[in-house]
């Protein structure tokens, strides 16, 4: 089994849960279930839209500040950003452009629209996103594509650290999460694209593409 995240051939079975079978790359020691089981376009569609992730939700707000308060303090003023993966409700996106930054939309379910994908960025966000891509090098390549020169990715995701815990941890048994990443696995993928990598909060990665 080839890694989905750095393409790396050294992968083990890691467990099964669920009927689920979830493996281990042995270089970035992502976790991922096995490609053949993921959900449908259809289950994720029904899934998300039980969603609840309001504007005016001042909790989610808190916890989207999290990603939102050490990137806007790495921008410079009136920046232009992609808020990638944003759901049905873009509440970060509100939330940067309340900061005076334009920001653009992506959402493969909610907001399709590729021409946004054919632009380039100051920064991009991905919070909550990347659990979910089913092709995780291809989709981290695209983000750089993305991003110009001297721009910002911000990645928000649970990390995965405690394999005894891993059957019953909540953010496993989410039908739509697909990968789990750790610290190590980030800073793999930043190596990867030439990105500096910081960890500004738990489950927060920033990554800089050089000039």
């Amino acid at each position: 089994m080839e890694c989905i995240v750095c393409e790396h051939a050294d992968c083990v079975v890691f467990c099964t849960v669920d009927s689920r079978t979830y493996w281990r790359c042995e270089v970035c020691l992502a976790t991922f279930v096995d490609p053949s089981q993921h959900p449908t376009p259809a289950t994720e569609l029904a899934h998300y839209r039980r969603h609840e992730n309001l504007p005016g939700d001042a909790g989610y707000r808190r916890f989207l500040n999290r990603l939102a308060l050490p990137l806007l303090a790495r921008l410079t003023p009136a920046s232009h950003g992609l808020d990638f993966g944003c759901g049905p409700g873009p509440v970060l996106a509100a939330m940067l452009r309340e900061a005076g930054h334009r920001v653009a939309v992506y959402d493969p379910f909610f907001q399709p629209d590729q021409h946004v994908l054919a632009q380039s960025y100051d920064f991009v966000t991905c919070t909550e996103v990347a659990e979910h891509f089913h092709h995780p090098a291809a989709s981290f390549a695209l983000l750089d594509s993305l991003l110009r020169p001297g721009g910002w990715l911000g990645i928000m995701t649970t990390h995965q650290e405690d394999d005894a815990e891993f059957a019953d941890w909540y953010y496993r048994r989410d039908p739509t999460h697909v990968v789990f990443y750790r610290d190590v696995t980030l800073r793999r993928i930043a190596a990867r694209f030439g990105w500096r990598y910081e960890l500004p909060a738990p489950n927060v990665s920033l990554m800089h593409k050089p000039e």
